[in-house]
């Protein structure tokens, strides 16, 4: 290696260890639900597969692990998780029948929290034990 090649190799090194220092003081990124999905489990109907009186898992996806979930169901709250890595599970028991609008929010910055939601039908549940059917 010539002393130009090295001298040139010296400052690309200098601006990657620059760079990396300031990556490293950037603020952290604030926690902020990802996804909802519901589970069905053993429940069964013609229009849906949700029904009131019935329990249901509700998957919450996020991206920090340590700061809790809260589950809402058409804006009232139903239940508080912590994550398990990048996943919290609320348990949810619906209600009424008809439209449903669930959503997840894990409190970041204010102003800055992002709201994923997942819209469902319930029906009239018939909980059979290991599972509900439904009926519309």
């Amino acid at each position: 290696m010539t002393g130009g090649a090295r001298s040139a190799s010296a400052a690309a090194l200098a601006v990657l260890a620059v760079a990396a220092a300031f990556t490293g003081l950037a603020a952290p990124a604030g926690a902020t639900g990802t996804q909802v999905g519901a589970e069905p489990g053993q429940s069964f109907g013609l229009g849906t597969n949700y029904g009131t009186g019935c329990s249901y898992a509700i998957n919450g996806y996020v991206d920090d692990p340590s700061t809790p979930v809260v589950f809402y169901d058409n804006g009232i709250q139903f239940a508080v998780a912590k994550p398990s890595g990048r996943l919290a599970i609320g348990r949810w028991t619906p209600a009424t029948p008809g439209a449903h609008r669930i959503t997840i929010i894990q409190h970041s910055m204010p102003g800055e929290d992002v709201i994923p939601w997942l819209d469902l039908t319930v029906g009239t549940g018939l909980p059979t034990g290991s599972g509900c059917g439904v009926f519309f």
